[in-house]
């Protein structure tokens, strides 16, 4: 485990895929999951280089058929620690054996980790290190306390976007692909109200999303402030009953129920150029 801090805040990054693993404030609160396994063990995935689940956990590229899981490898691949400070901490994921069987693709993954003040920060940069055009998606998948630790019950907490939320949310149907029916948004102008019944279809999913950023707490208490500007789809998602809500800034999303086209068809896949990089940020800042 990698430890970074700053006066106000402190973080754990594990460097079996590059997972953000605990933050916690200057009197030691943690303020994020409690990664009970009755619910979901994770903490905050990388997903890479595909975000949500294929249909049939399989994709095809020039006539082929590789398998992928759900949400990519990343997060289960070892990452290599290349740069370390007090207050910042650096890890790459490149291609190996195991990822080109399911990814034909030469890439570098950087997970920069900094921690400024009261904001941590989140840059994760893609590049395609071959030499053909690749295909990738890019998600965050954070799991936050919920409630925070802060003496507000569950019911207390609220999303508050920083645009209004009018369009219906994208439905996922049973086993994690995308329906094209959408779902009515529970959003209110900017306020998402949080309760347990929200997510018992599943993931509730903007795709796009008009903000990039939200507020996540109580009323009157301290809150998470999280910006995403690369990103133009959101997640949110938990176990009802589980102590935490995932807040998901995502450049990639599911399949459409029934896709069976190529992966350059897939909804908001990305075509990298040989040397392209592009960074993905979140930024996440305790406000008391």
């Amino acid at each position: 485990m990698i430890e970074i801090a700053s006066a106000e805040l402190s973080a754990t990054i594990n460097p079996f895929g590059a997972e953000l693993s605990s933050l916690r404030d200057a009197d030691g609160r943690e303020l994020m999951t409690d990664a009970d396994p009755a619910f979901w063990t994770g903490r905050a995935p990388l997903l890479f280089p595909i975000v949500g689940r294929l249909m049939d956990d399989r994709y095809r590229l020039d006539g082929k058929e590789y398998a992928l899981p759900a949400h990519g490898f990343a997060r289960r691949q070892g990452f290599a620690l290349i740069e370390q400070a007090p207050d910042r901490a650096v890890f790459r994921l490149t291609d190996n054996d195991e990822t080109r069987a399911a990814y034909p693709f030469a890439f570098a993954l950087d997970a920069a980790f900094t921690l400024h003040e009261a904001t941590l920060t989140m840059a994760i940069r893609v590049t395609n290190t071959g030499d053909t055009d690749m295909p990738a998606s890019f998600g965050f998948h954070p799991a936050f306390a919920w409630p925070l630790p802060y003496g507000a019950a569950k019911e207390e907490h609220q999303i508050v976007f920083a645009d209004d939320e009018p369009g219906r949310l994208s439905a996922i149907v049973k086993g994690g692909w995308i329906d094209a029916d959408g779902w009515e948004s529970p959003v209110e102008g900017r306020v998402l109200e949080l309760y347990d019944e929200l997510f018992e279809r599943d993931a509730l999913v903007w795709n796009p999303v008009r903000s990039q950023a939200l507020t996540y707490g109580a009323l009157g208490g301290p809150q998470l402030a999280c910006e995403f500007p690369d990103t133009p789809a959101l997640g949110l998602w938990m176990k009802p009953g589980a102590r935490y809500l995932c807040i998901e800034p995502w450049h990639g999303i599911a399949d459409p129920w029934g896709f069976d086209g190529e992966i350059w068809d897939k909804p908001l896949m990305q075509r990298f150029a040989p040397g392209e990089a592009r960074t993905f940020t979140m930024r996440v800042t305790l406000r008391v």
